[in-house]
């Protein structure tokens, strides 16, 4: 059966479990990493030298670390030409959005995250906050930009490339209580709230 390690409260571990949500994979997930410990210790640094999560493993010893790789390799084995996008051109659409997410909006809402959610409220860097939030909402407004123009990230369908920039929109939401409009932005998050992977590995854990 396959395996994913690491704790579900993890913005990257989300992301990967979403798309074995969506897949429909028979799998079992593995505390590690936060509280859990673990992601330190030899056992698992033989499969993830980084010591971060998610790690995959299968059955045949086969593992593989990077939560955007991981959403690529079971799209492609379990999902080609639906999750994974069939054409080309809207597959590697897909691909620059999850890139996105790892390049701009990511590092973005990196301080509002953790100066809201793992610092305890005297110790906040508050200027630190508020670039971070801005910085987010800048981004947003370029993926509120693109949604004008394609239902999903990458096209008319949802594909893999709707789950990372999901993810950390959900994050947005809850991180950035004075946004300006983004209608586009909203319609698609509405839609991807309702898909049952979303709620079951991201919409339904609080922020910790």
């Amino acid at each position: 059966m396959l395996k994913i390690w690491g704790r579900n409260t993890s913005s990257n571990v989300q992301k990967a479990m979403w798309a074995v949500g969506e897949l429909g994979i028979k799998h079992e997930r593995i505390d590690v990493g936060g509280k859990f410990g673990k992601n330190k210790e030899a056992p698992y640094l033989a499969m993830n030298p980084n010591g971060l999560v998610p790690t995959l493993e299968e059955d045949d010893g086969f593992t593989l670390w990077e939560s955007n790789s991981i959403i690529r390799y079971l799209a492609g084995k379990h999902g080609a030409g639906t999750l994974e996008p069939k054409d080309p051109q809207m597959r590697a659409r897909a691909s620059q959005w999850m890139d996105w997410q790892l390049s701009v909006v990511g590092p973005a809402i990196f301080h509002a995250f953790w100066g809201l959610i793992r610092t305890e409220p005297e110790k906040r860097d508050l200027a630190a906050i508020k670039t971070s939030q801005d910085k987010t909402t800048d981004a947003m407004k370029i993926l509120d930009a693109q949604l004008a123009k394609t239902a999903f990230v990458a096209g008319d369908s949802f594909s893999y490339g709707d789950i990372p920039v999901g993810v950390m929109c959900f994050r947005y939401r809850h991180l950035v209580p004075n946004r300006p409009a983004t209608p586009n932005l909203d319609r698609w998050y509405d839609a991807i709230a309702k898909r049952k992977a979303f709620h079951d590995h991201v919409g339904g854990i609080p922020l910790t």
